[in-house]
């Protein structure tokens, strides 16, 4: 086999003349290469073809993948056109992306491995900054998300914000139900980053999206009603069984504190030691922890009422539908007249959502979905031990929870 043939199958760049070996050291091979004739002198923006400007910087490398033991470097022109568009820019390489030292294989590589395995071990295989990573995977993502828009065809989506770095650091994401991808995120968890979100989407778009799962937050409710009026609001059953969970908990504590004020080692230890049983799924209960908490009714009945106020919660939620909506206005009822503080005010969060929480009982529509993969993007940001870029981290969750994750080169 020729060497020009062999360095073809080798290098294995599309629309490209391989030229030959220009040079070998102890750690690396210089390919000298060149685009076909039809790939020259084309906008690296829109593709179309320029008139030749100038050489630009001369003669320029990129790196490619691995040749054995040594570093494989791609040499070319990078001469600069005049596109009647965009002005003058260096001309687009069939083997690379535009402002980039690195083969598209190459860079493909890098994000297939900062998905699979930690931050330590992508820089110590590769031999690159993090920094580095976090720059070819948002030229990944951006390239994915010209070809195959994510923000096309939306009907049920899902908001939600998660914590990307210490300090209150938060992005704001959005999901499709129906394919369970993340379609976008932005740094920050206000009411003006949502905005964005919409503006982007456009007002034909926004007026497809037929239904919104969301947490209890105003801003949110706020942006949706201001942007998709049509769309229903569904508040997800989660949080509103965590406002019910955390009213015991506050019942539970203040008696515990009572107690210990008053001296009662006895029922100290008692209420200390409900903590985890009252918050418990009865299913999820030992035998031992069911006969304590049947010895709750008599240490403090007001306490077991609670309980049994959130277990009728979290039914309504598995009835669902008007079943579900028939129980909840009896809970209502029960818990505005209940004369257990923490309960009272739940009692009147649950009325100022209850349009939400209808929707959510009829629809069946949750942020479950938008949970997992916030837990999933937690997951993603303990492994490569955080960011410093708000642009990295969000690059990074698109790979692995966008779908926009290319395939290992050699594998396609």
């Amino acid at each position: 086999m020729r060497t020009a043939s062999l360095l073809r199958q080798v290098v294995g760049v599309e629309e490209t003349v391989i030229e030959g070996i220009v040079k070998v050291t102890e750690d690396r091979v210089v390919v000298a290469v060149r685009p076909r004739d039809r790939q020259r002198h084309k906008c690296p923006i829109c593709g179309r073809r320029g008139r030749s400007y100038d050489r630009g910087g001369g003669r320029r490398l990129w790196r490619h993948m691995r040749l054995g033991v040594k570093r494989l470097y791609l040499e070319a022109e990078a001469p600069r056109i005049s596109c009647r568009k965009h002005g003058v820019k260096v001309a687009a390489v069939p083997w690379a992306r535009p402002r980039s030292g690195f083969t598209r294989f190459y860079e493909d590589e890098v994000a297939w491995l900062a998905t699979q395995t930690s931050k330590q071990a992508v820089v110590s295989y590769l031999g690159i900054s993090w920094r580095t990573v976090g720059s070819i995977i948002t030229r990944v993502v951006d390239e994915g998300r010209r070809k195959r828009p994510p923000l096309s065809g939306l009907r049920l989506i899902g908001i939600d914000e998660t914590s990307y770095r210490k300090g209150h650091r938060y992005l704001t994401v959005v999901m499709n139900h129906e394919t369970g991808t993340m379609v976008w995120a932005a740094q920050g968890a206000r009411g003006e980053v949502l905005a964005q979100f919409f503006e982007e989407l456009g007002p034909k778009e926004c007026a497809k999206i037929e239904a919104v799962s969301k947490d209890a937050a105003k801003w949110i409710a706020k942006t949706v009603s201001a942007y998709c009026p049509q769309a229903i609001q569904c508040m997800d059953p989660f949080h509103v069984v965590r406002w019910v969970v955390d009213a015991i908990e506050t019942c539970r504590r203040q008696l515990w504190q009572d107690a210990r004020s008053w001296g009662n080692r006895i029922d100290t230890r008692e209420y200390r030691d409900l903590r985890w049983i009252l918050l418990r799924n009865p299913e999820h209960l030992t035998d031992e922890q069911r006969t304590r908490l049947a010895s709750v009714r008599r240490l403090n009945a007001p306490l077991y009422r609670a309980y049994l106020m959130k277990e009728q919660l979290r039914e309504v939620f598995t009835l669902g539908g008007d079943s579900g909506i028939a129980l909840l206005d009896e809970w209502l009822s029960w818990a505005r007249r209940c004369r257990i503080e923490s309960m009272v005010r739940v009692a009147r969060a649950v009325t100022e959502n209850l349009p939400a929480i209808h929707a959510t009982l009829r629809l069946g529509l949750s942020n479950a979905r938008s949970e997992a993969m916030n837990g999933r993007f937690q997951l993603i940001n303990r492994r490569a031990y955080g960011f410093r870029s708000a642009t990295a981290a969000i690059s990074l969750a698109y790979l692995c929870l966008g779908g926009f994750c290319p395939t290992l080169p050699g594998y396609r």
